[in-house]
């Protein structure tokens, strides 16, 4: 009696990849589970091959002339695949815009408050486009805009980096920060260093018991 396989060979109804007998075609060129290459075959002969290392052949490049096939656990290599993606999604960072607008005459404590804005967005690893407006007889000012800017990056340079320099379009001035690498390295710091919700909980039912026993 065979022994029972470990992974499901069935492909999932969504996968468009062609394996095993969804391949067709007469003859394909053939890569062995080490990465070897065995040449063009005939495309039951390649199937023989997988079946007597219990794998499946798998079409790797379907436009190729003839197809590419690889053999290989067809469900374990999707399993690790997903675990990459996976991976990969956890440690990408989303890039938000914020904007923070000033006019030229800005009060001090109106100034103050805007840029503790901006630090907040620049230590949640935002970019802060930053955009002086001005208005009426203001605009035949535009360096009070240009120093306002410079005052402000001055004030939050262990903060940021300047992504692009202050241009003027129009009624507005603006300036575009990002988060400096200090930054990035901290809250990657941080976030390595806090524990997984689930050991988190966990952990803080250990430490306090009588807690769940309240009612």
């Amino acid at each position: 009696m065979p022994a029972p396989r470990r992974f499901d060979r069935t492909p999932p109804e969504r996968d468009s990849t062609r394996i095993n007998e969804r391949i067709r075609v007469p003859k394909v060129r053939l890569i062995d589970e080490a990465g070897a290459q065995i040449g063009v075959v005939d495309t039951e002969e390649a199937m023989n091959l997988a079946r007597e290392r219990d794998l499946d052949l798998v079409e790797v490049a379907p436009d190729a002339r003839p197809p590419v096939t690889r053999l290989l656990d067809y469900s374990k290599y999707k399993y690790e695949q997903e675990q990459k993606a996976k991976a990969a999604r956890k440690h990408q960072q989303q890039v938000t815009v914020r904007e923070i607008k000033l006019r030229p005459k800005i009060a001090v404590h109106d100034y103050e408050t805007k840029r503790g804005h901006v630090e907040r967005f620049l230590r949640g690893l935002n970019k802060v486009k930053v955009t002086i407006m001005f208005r009426g007889r203001e605009q035949a000012h535009p360096e009070r805009g240009r120093m306002l800017l410079d005052r402000l990056y001055e004030d939050v340079a262990e903060l940021a980096v300047i992504e692009q320099h202050p241009l003027q379009e129009g009624r507005n001035m603006s300036m575009l920060l990002a988060p400096s690498r200090e930054v990035a390295r901290q809250a990657q710091s941080q976030s390595d260093s806090q524990p997984a919700p689930a050991a988190a909980e966990s952990a803080a039912a250990t430490d306090s018991p009588g807690e769940a026993a309240t009612g």
